[in-house]
């Protein structure tokens, strides 16, 4: 059996990883090039949001492209299978006040999907904590989570047992590789080389963790905010600052974001809790550039926005069928790297 082609993954993210260990089963030869220390990037500060259902209806800019979440949703038991990565399918529920609760089941219901109405009784039972003005919840066991640290820590290990090999250094270009896939996320580092990626644009978020604080047993979903579990407690999350490419947390943050997670579970005030941030990259419609560059040799593998974790296993689909040439898939067109040329230019 001939091998793959050689092949350079420049970033070591949900994205790379993924695209990595896809590329790797297909009989490439990988090396991984990142700089950064296993974990100290965007992904491994990440909520771990599996969540197409509550993206599409809390964010508009999401909302035209359920179908492709939920695809790619639907591609994360194959994943967990092969890397080890443990799932949270307990679902999730969103309280708020009535109008906006109303507002959120009417999205719902447009996007043809189904919410089941929670009591105030199973609330209390999955939700310990919550504060006692929500009587009511819509939950969906449509949006799953993960844990993102342990996450990338299990693909970057199946990929190891999988062959590839890591270089702890920036990716300059091919390396001497044939093929190249940019899987920087918002760094421009390579955009002489790729030039789409001056259609990306950085988006900082930052979330806080409270350690030994009760995690509910499902995500909860409030206006403006989310709470979850996390590695040691809670997850307070998330801001989004478009534009902001620091990756270092400002404590500014955190005192709004954590206001939002006590109304929703009031114990968790004057909890001790560090505050950690990353940085994205985005696209004008809100999808990854997946696929090839107009650059020869080049595959691109960026700009999930928030939804790097969901769409992980879809876009490592995409990268190894282009690599080797196979069928990429019903979604590729929707994610060409080519779409945004006349407004790069």
């Amino acid at each position: 059996m001939s091998r793959g082609p050689t092949v350079t993954v420049a970033g070591a993210g949900a994205l790379g990883l993924s695209a990595a260990l896809a590329l790797a089963d297909a009989g490439c030869v990988v090396t991984v090039f990142d700089p950064a220390p296993p974990l100290a990037n965007a992904s491994g500060v990440a909520a771990g949001m599996l969540a197409p259902v509550f993206e599409a209806v809390l964010d508009e800019v999401a909302r035209p492209d359920l179908d492709l979440l939920m695809a790619a949703r639907d591609l994360w038991p194959g994943l967990e299978a092969r890397a080890g990565v443990r799932l949270d399918r307990a679902g999730a529920v969103a309280v708020g006040a009535p109008r906006w609760l109303g507002e959120v089941q009417a999205q719902i219901v447009r996007l043809g999907l189904h919410a089941t109405e929670l009591p105030r009784a199973t609330l209390d039972e999955v939700a310990a904590g919550l504060s006692p003005v929500f009587d009511r919840a819509l939950w969906t066991r449509e949006d799953w989570r993960l844990e993102a640290e342990t996450a990338l820590a299990a693909l970057r290990a199946a990929c190891a047992a999988a062959g590839v090999a890591f270089r702890d250094e920036p990716a300059r270009g091919a390396m001497g590789a044939e093929r190249l896939v940019v899987a920087t996320g918002a760094a421009q580092d390579l955009t002489e080389l790729a030039p789409e990626l001056a259609a990306l644009t950085p988006i900082k978020g930052h979330i806080a963790r409270l350690a030994g604080a009760p995690p509910p047993a499902m995500t909860v979903r409030g206006e403006g905010v989310y709470v979850t579990a996390g590695a040691a407690g809670v997850v307070v999350g998330a801001t989004m600052e478009a534009g902001v490419a620091d990756p270092a947390p400002d404590p500014a943050q955190a005192e709004p974001l954590l206001a939002r997670g006590v109304k929703l579970f009031p114990d968790l005030k004057g909890r001790p809790h560090q505050l950690g941030a990353g940085v994205r990259a985005a696209t004008p419609d809100g999808l990854p550039l997946v696929g090839f560059s107009r650059a020869p040799g080049v595959v691109l593998a960026v700009g999930a926005r928030r939804n790097g974790w969901l769409l992980a296993p879809l876009v490592g689909r995409i990268v190894a069928a282009c690599v080797t040439e196979r069928e990429p898939g019903p979604y590729a067109a929707r994610l060409a790297p080519g779409r945004f040329a006349g407004e790069a230019s």
